[in-house]
């Protein structure tokens, strides 16, 4: 009981834990695939919007295995991002929209039109 009260008020804790895996994990990627990671992950975390801490993990988890995987392979960071990186961010993202906060909104609006609509006008 007292576990959940408290995870209510700071986040889950297989989050927090997953978290720390994941930093972990992504500290021994070669540099430069770590500066890679590092400015998606920060570009993800001002644009995603993503409010679920599960969607964000597995979306963080999702980006780990794709520069890990490169890494093992590798395959230079533009072959994997592009020309555009912010248009290869922003398609990654469109995988994890189920976790946006504008989701939220969306459906808070639809609501209330949908309330509107039913009140007799």
């Amino acid at each position: 009981m007292a576990t959940r009260w408290i995870e209510l008020i700071t986040g889950s804790f297989e989050d927090k834990k997953r978290w720390r895996q994941y930093k972990a994990r992504k500290e021994q990627f070669p540099a430069s695939y770590r500066t890679a990671i590092d400015g998606l992950e920060r570009y993800f975390m001002y644009a995603g919007g993503i409010v679920k801490g599960d969607v964000l993990m597995q979306m963080l988890e999702d980006l780990a295995d794709l520069i890990e995987r490169a890494a093992a392979d590798g395959t230079p960071i533009r072959d994997i991002v592009g020309d555009e990186p912010v248009e290869f961010a922003d398609t990654f993202l469109q995988n994890y929209t189920d976790g946006q906060w504008l989701n939220k909104e969306r459906k808070r609006l639809t609501d209330a039109i949908d309330q509107a609509g039913n009140d007799g006008a």
